[in-house]
Order: C-alpha cells, then structure tokens, then sequence
C-alpha cells in the first residue's frame, strides 16, 4: 500500500511549475501535429506517483470530523474518518474474507449512497478494480457487462438483487454477492456492514498491496462512438490527473473546507456515470466538500435538498438544468444559497442557461464537455467569465483540435470539424477490445471523440454536433446497435434502424424505424413492449415506424441522416 499523502490541494497546485505534465507530451508527433492545435490556458498539472485512493484521502487530517456523505432521504451519513476507516476495513476484509487480489474485477451496482465512497475506496485500496454499473440494468444487460470485465464479486442493494440473481443464473456462475441493507438479505447473500464495520479485522493485510499510477482503477462503460457497451479502462494516474486539472484555481467551483467553512453539494448525478463519480464524488470529497446523496432524481426531494442543505453548488445535466429553469415549483428562493452551477453529458442552450440564472443572479453558470474516455471532462470555462454556449477551453496539460472529417487535417478558428483530444486524463483504452480501440485512438495519441465542434478566436471551445450515432438520453448514452440487435430477434421483423429524435424533457429519445417480413403484422404497441421490456428505462424505444426498406450505404452501413432528414 502507498504511504499517504498529506499535501493540501493547493500545495499541489502551487507546484505547477515546477513540473510539466509528460504523459502525452513524449509521444511520437508529426511534422504537422503542431498546426491549429489548441493548448491550455491553465497551468499544466504536477506528475503524482499515486493512486486515486491515496490522492482522495491526501488532506484527511485537515477535516476528519467534517460531514462526508449524507442521505437526502433518510439522514444516515458519515464524517470522513468514518469513511475512510470503513474502507479500510472493507478492503481488508475482500482480501481476508472473500480472498480477492490485484486486478480482480468487483462491481458496484448501487445508487447515491453515503456507503458509495467506503465501498469504491475500499475496492482499490484491496488492490481490485471497481467497475460501476447502473443498478436499475435488466439481467440481459448486466449479463453482458459481468462477462466483459470477469467480476469477482458485486456489491448491490436489495433492490437490485434479483436481476443480477438472474443474470448470474443465466451466466451459470457463482460469486459473492454483498448487500448494503441492514434487514434480513437473500440467502446466500453477504451483509455488508460483516466486512465494512469489522473492527477485528487486521489491516496489515493491505501493506502487501502495491498499486501505482499505471495500474487500472475503474472500468465503467461506454458506447464510443457507435455498438454496444465497452469496459473503459482507466488508471489510476488517468482519475488523479482527471481531478487535478479540474482543481485548478482558474476552474474549481467549490472552497476548500476549512475549520469553519463546508461546501454543501446534492449529488444528484449517479456516481456508476463518469460525470458523478469523477466530477462530483472524487473531486469534491479530495476538497473536503459535504455531498448530500440522492439515491434517484424526484423533483421534490431535488428542490427540498438544495433548500433544506442551503446547497452551494450543483452539477447537473440538461433535463436537470431545464426544470430548474422552467418549472414554476422552482422559486428564487429555493436557489438563493448557490454560487455555481456546472452542466454538462450534452449541449444546453444559452436561453435555458439565463431560464436558472434569471431566478438567482449570482450563480455562475458553466457548460463544460466530457466523455467516459476522458474521465468526464474535456473542456471547462473559467469560474471568472460568463459565455453560456461555449463548453470552456482545453483542460491543462491537454491538447484540442478540430479535424476535417473529409480530409483529416486540423482547421482554424470558426471552422467546424470532429473535436480530438489528448492529454494525461484519457482512457488506456477498451477492455480486451483493440479493434474499438485502434478506431478511436491514434498512435500518437489522440482520442477521437465523434462531437462535431468549433472554436473561436480565444480559443474558446462550442459543440455544435455529433458524428457519432449514440442518441443521449437525459445524458445517457443509447446505442442504437444495442437496440437494432433486439428488434431483429423478433420473429416478424426483416430489418430495422434506430434513431434520436428530439425530445423536450429527454433531450432526444429512441426512435425505430422497421421493415417486416412479407406477410406479416404487428402493432407498433407489440413492438415497444418486446424491446423495452429487455433494456432500462431511458433506453425504452418511444415511437415506432414501419417502413418499406431502410437506406443504407454500398458497403451496407445505415444512412441514419436520410431516415431523418426524411421521417424526423
């Protein structure tokens, strides 16, 4: 186990330069790399030799009475000694009790809940790999993700044990199932206060463990630009580069706590999502902040947690943003504590972005831009400026630019073109796939992103489009591949597509487009309910149509832009 670490965040900061962030910038470039490519503003970032959990845990002794996590609904919380003690503990007892090792898979199937911490940090301080997961995942898809990463142990509610009982039936495979309710468990199962609350536990164990900035921390998945679900591999030096560039003072929304002061943060976006767990879980906890957990997004419980905590900062994505901003049940008085407020997973426009500050003239609101290869961030505004379009300027130690599809070469201020990136905070890669990796990375490194966007003259970043084909849906990815597949095993159907299409409250929503075998009828309802009843809720087909043929390429491709151009 790494020797803690007891440097504050701006110590760290202050060290910037000192040192130049070398984990991209010794890659092979060439002769014309350097054309139109868009550097940082901000201060490159320090090099740690470390791992997420010593970088979390780096100022503990600065607030360990201090509130970490608490229940929006029940008021069950815990201080930051608590949760790093029970981490330890926990880590101990996978290694003592259940015999995990290094690199063995543990998945995290649970919603916003103040164990959430103690349970991720337990699971890479015992060396293991964590890999979040939507709890409210059909078996179907939980299946395919527990054989992608190998798991070797879940961790779940109640809630959500039947379905992965029955994806692990359907796997024909056995491992321990642990569960954080307190009342009586399925058989089989095992108590999670039994590991985390073990006070006999021996944590010597962990001075074995040897972890370093190289090694995997999390796997959580990602469509990439088109298919179905790949495990993104993360590092543990890619999460810790992740959230220090985003500490930068220049950008860090939040004060750090301080004996008489906490940030009060609703966490609200899931931490299985890369945006809460990067963003707002390891971000604002390495600051010490106060995180009010909820467990699922209700309006009410929303509105009563920003007011009831006097919130002082929210991150959210656009469905969130716009019933902040729209609905009447949100007054000025319910939004008079916050200070900032930070959106991004899709593009908000500007009109809805003044709707939120119209009702409080104080916040600062920001749009920035991430993705799951990139730990959950590209790009960020200053916390000083105001520019509700734009998605900020490239983090430090990065690099931007804007490629011509057609041509591939890099464009100037105001021209549009495919957005890629790279920098100390991307993805490895894809777990144990090469082929979705090579089309996403390039030798010398960088990550094409699949948004369509621009920059202007300040060098300022706007995301304008997509090539990509995944359809965002309150900003979660839908693969329309994931859904087509499911559609052709119905016995009727001889071919279909899927498209987003706009939609309101959902930013878009799957649509499917089908063409049946000769002699053959189905009612639209028919169709939706053999879908939907296989996937989660927000990837549930909206609106089918039945068509004579779907266009497609020479090569067989979909023409995704002529169903829409043509039906949409």
């Amino acid at each position: 186990m790494a020797a803690p670490i007891r440097r504050t965040a701006a110590q760290l900061l202050k060290k910037r330069h000192f040192t130049s962030s070398s984990a991209f910038r010794n890659r092979p470039e060439t002769a014309t790399d350097d054309t139109n490519v868009v550097r940082s503003p901000y201060k490159d970032i320090p090099t740690l030799n470390c791992t997420a959990n010593d970088f979390i845990w780096q100022n503990l002794d600065r607030w360990p009475d201090k509130t970490a996590t608490v229940c929006a609904v029940s008021g069950r919380g815990y201080t930051y000694a608590q949760t790093h003690k029970m981490s330890m503990l926990f880590a101990a007892s996978l290694r003592t009790k259940l015999k995990l090792r290094e690199d063995d898979t543990v998945a995290i199937l649970l919603p916003n809940v103040p164990e959430y911490p103690c349970i991720l940090f337990g699971i890479l301080q015992a060396g293991c790999i964590a890999s979040p997961m939507n709890p409210a995942y059909t078996a179907h898809e939980l299946q395919t993700q527990f054989e992608t990463v190998n798991c070797k142990a879940v961790i779940t509610s109640k809630q959500s044990y039947p379905t992965i009982a029955a994806a692990l039936k359907s796997m024909k495979k056995s491992i321990p199932i642990i569960i954080t309710d307190h009342e009586e468990l399925p058989e089989g199962t095992i108590k999670y206060a039994e590991l985390a609350e073990d006070m006999t536990i021996d944590t010597d164990c962990l001075k074995s463990v040897r972890r370093g900035p190289k090694d995997i921390g999390i796997i959580p998945f990602s469509s990439g630009t088109t298919g179905f679900p790949k495990g993104v591999v993360l590092t543990h030096g890619s999460i810790v580069a992740l959230n220090q560039m985003i500490a930068d003072p220049e950008i860090v929304a939040i004060k750090e706590t301080t004996a008489t002061y906490q940030t009060v943060m609703p966490a609200v976006l899931p931490f299985f999502h890369i945006f809460g767990f990067n963003v707002v879980l390891m971000n604002q906890m390495s600051l010490g902040c106060k995180l009010v957990t909820l467990p699922y997004f209700k309006p009410d419980l929303f509105i009563q947690s920003i007011a009831g905590h006097k919130a002082n900062c929210l991150f959210l994505v656009p469905p969130m943003a716009l019933f902040l901003g729209k609905h009447p049940a949100v007054t000025p008085k319910h939004l008079e504590t916050l200070h900032a407020i930070i959106c991004g997973a899709a593009p908000l426009s500007p009109e809805d972005a003044e709707a939120v500050v119209a009702k409080n003239k104080n916040i600062l609101f920001r749009q920035g831009n991430g993705l799951t290869e990139t730990n959950g961030s590209v790009s960020i505004g200053r916390n000083t400026e105001v520019n509700y379009a734009s998605v900020g300027y490239t983090l430090g130690s990065t690099q931007t630019k804007i490629v011509d599809v057609g041509s591939g070469q890099a464009l100037g201020p105001n021209q549009e073109g495919e957005i890629w990136f790279r920098g100390p905070n991307l993805m490895r890669g894809y777990w144990n796939n090469e082929e979705a990796t090579r089309e996403v990375l390039t030798e010398d490194g960088w990550f094409k992103t699949g948004d369509i966007g621009k920059y202007d003259e300040k060098h300022s970043f706007y995301v304008t489009d997509r090539i990509k084909e995944l359809i965002k849906v309150k900003g979660f990815q839908v693969p329309p591949a994931e859904l087509e597949a499911i559609i052709r095993t119905h016995p009727k159907v001889m071919d279909c597509a899927v498209v987003g299409t706009k939609d309101p409250i959902t930013g878009e929503a799957p649509k499917a487009f089908l063409v049946l075998k000769p002699n053959q009828t189905v009612s639209e309802e028919e169709i939706k309910e053999y879908v939907n009843s296989k996937v989660i809720d927000f990837k549930k087909v909206k609106e089918v149509q039945f068509v004579d043929a779907i266009p497609k390429s020479a090569a067989g491709k979909i023409l995704r832009k002529d169903l829409k151009a043509k039906y949409c």
